[in-house]
């Protein structure tokens, strides 16, 4: 009699195996195995969590994700760590570019952004429950693999131009708190001068040119255009969720030079 798989992480409850997943690539130059160094949190943008893990589970889906955990915090192991799940996609961070051979993946059941045009950045909150079990998990995660706090993502930090998930209304904050990912206190909105959409010249260049330090992929061309706004979108939705419009406030840019000075 074969024996069941046993989950890498003792906070899932088993394993419910996906056929997407491969060897983790090595890095440039190199033969040693991959050792995956960032972890990275989506979530399934689907209202119904049982038929969000069947597409993750179907070969012809090619997508998948290292866990799954639904909304009353029951965690499911899909693929194990040590493979490369197929859940990042196209993006980039820190100039790594295969980001599903260096991270872990872990998918959270929720319906993600509202799809009405009228509201289209309104997300129901994630419950209680829920996020206790991410905290765990994740804790688990980054202690047995050594992953430093500033290589705790979001999906739409490694993809600016297509992923929003997790969300705003995902509490950052307070998977900071619990010892998981890098935080700084949002600077409070306030007026002054801010750069915009269509702008170019050097102070620009210098934005992107912190974007890029702190770990984004962004072209460094002093021009403002739908990357950079992007790019600020998807930093305003994980460090400065208070107001997500890609513009680059006081309030943004004090936060993101917060974020590297405590770094």
């Amino acid at each position: 009699m074969t024996a069941r798989p046993t989950p890498d992480s003792p906070f899932a409850a088993k394993v419910f195996p996906s056929p997407n997943h491969g060897e983790r690539r090595p890095l440039k130059n190199t033969d040693a195995p991959r050792r995956p160094d960032m972890l990275l949190l989506h979530y399934t943008d689907m209202s119904d969590s049982g038929q969000a893990l069947t597409r993750l589970c179907d070969a012809t889906s090619e997508v998948s994700a290292h866990y799954f955990v639904f909304e009353n915090g029951h965690i499911l192991q899909l693929v194990p760590e040590a493979r490369r799940a197929w859940h990042a996609g196209a993006g980039v961070w820190d100039n790594e570019h295969d980001i599903n051979s260096a991270s872990i993946g872990i998918e959270i059941a929720h319906p993600g952004h509202s799809r009405d045009p009228a509201t289209p950045e309104t997300m129901a909150p994630y419950p209680e429950e829920q996020i206790a079990a991410v905290i765990a998990l994740s804790r688990d995660i980054i202690t047995r693999w050594n992953i430093r706090a500033d290589r705790v993502l979001a999906h739409s930090d490694i993809a600016p131009l297509r992923k929003r998930d997790p969300g705003e209304a995902f509490p950052w904050e307070a998977l900071a708190k619990a010892g998981i990912g890098h935080w700084a206190p949002p600077a409070p909105l306030q007026g002054g001068r801010f750069l915009s959409p269509g702008e170019s010249g050097q102070p620009v260049e210098a934005l992107q040119a912190m974007l890029a330090l702190y770990g984004y992929g962004i072209n460094i061309d002093g021009y403002y255009g739908p990357e950079t706004e992007a790019v600020l979108r998807a930093f305003q939705r994980h460090f400065r969720p208070e107001r997500i419009d890609g513009i680059a406030d006081a309030s943004t840019i004090i936060t993101l030079r917060n974020l590297i000075t405590a770094r």
